[in-house]
């Protein structure tokens, strides 16, 4: 059951100017997430669209960017280049409480607008 939906859109030149400062990929990324970025030569169409998934994921959880990090959620890719969210630490522990098993996402940009969408799957009841 889908219990939880969100999408973001983010202009790729606020990034971009925000990747100026030295801690913003530091600080917002996890090391695969960053790992990924220098593959792609540190693209911000790419940067925004992960930071896209971040705000998304925070919509479909349903907290806004409250009580966890937004360096716990990964975005990352698997071997074919299908995006996934990868969580860790307080997000993690989030998802469980409200029931949250299984996400799914997806990325998009454009020259100037990067999107994500996330659907959270799972039980209407929280965990006890």
């Amino acid at each position: 059951m889908i219990i939880g939906n969100g999408i973001d859109l983010i202009e790729i030149n606020r990034i971009e100017g925000a990747m100026q400062n030295p801690r913003f990929l530091t600080e917002y990324f996890t090391e695969e997430e960053r790992a990924y970025f220098e593959k792609r030569h540190f693209s911000p169409a790419v940067v925004a669209a992960n930071f896209a998934g971040k705000e998304a994921f925070s919509k479909a959880l349903g907290t806004g960017i409250a009580g966890f990090l937004l360096k716990e959620v990964g975005i990352l890719r698997e071997a074919s280049g299908k995006p996934y969210i990868a969580l860790t630490g307080a997000a993690e522990r989030l998802c469980r409480e409200k029931g949250i098993s299984r996400l799914f996402i997806s990325l998009t940009h454009s020259e100037t607008h990067a999107a994500a969408q996330v659907l959270a799957e799972g039980r209407e009841e929280p965990l006890e």
